[in-house]
């Protein structure tokens, strides 16, 4: 008799992804991104009178997400700030119609999108982040938002500018 299990079985241990299965993420867009540290410990650094004070993991976050332009040009990068157990940023995808039709994704569907970014900025993170502390890792997902218009964009700024604040 053949082992078989049926869907409903097959589907319990897939998990369901949070992105928007509406939306291209390889698109142009603008996209309001959190990621957070594993269990929320305070990787980054401290918080003191609404300022938050990098340390040596903080700073390599800091320049790994600055280097994101660098390895994906069609992205630029708006507000950011880190706090000591996550991060937001904005990040504005403008791929011209060259770009976009003469680029083949060399590892399938999944390169040139904002989770290829995400992982990427999360590993170089993490290489880096270990060689001094060798607790660091991160939550397993990330949160994104589309950002669908002017007002929406400045709210998120004004967000995250106050994030240090608000503690």
């Amino acid at each position: 008799m053949k082992n078989t299990i049926n869907a409903k079985e097959q589907n319990k241990f897939q998990i369901k992804s949070i992105r928007a299965d509406w939306w291209d993420y390889s698109s142009n867009g603008i996209y309001f991104i959190t990621i957070c540290t594993k269990n929320m410990r305070p990787s980054f650094g401290i918080l003191n009178r609404e300022e938050v004070i990098l340390n040596t993991v903080g700073e390599v976050a800091k320049a790994n997400w600055n280097k994101i332009p660098h390895y994906f040009p069609f992205a630029s990068l708006g507000a950011f700030v880190i706090m000591p157990n996550h991060l937001h940023g904005i990040i504005l995808f403008e791929k011209s119609t060259t770009i976009k039709n003469n680029t083949a994704a060399k590892f399938g569907p999944q390169s040139n999108n904002l989770g290829s970014i995400i992982r990427g900025f999360k590993s170089s993170v993490t290489i880096e982040a270990r060689k001094t502390d060798f607790e660091f890792a991160w939550q397993t997902r990330f949160y994104d938002r589309i950002i669908r218009n002017e007002n929406e964009l400045e709210n998120i700024i004004q967000y995250i500018y106050d994030n240090p604040i608000k503690g």
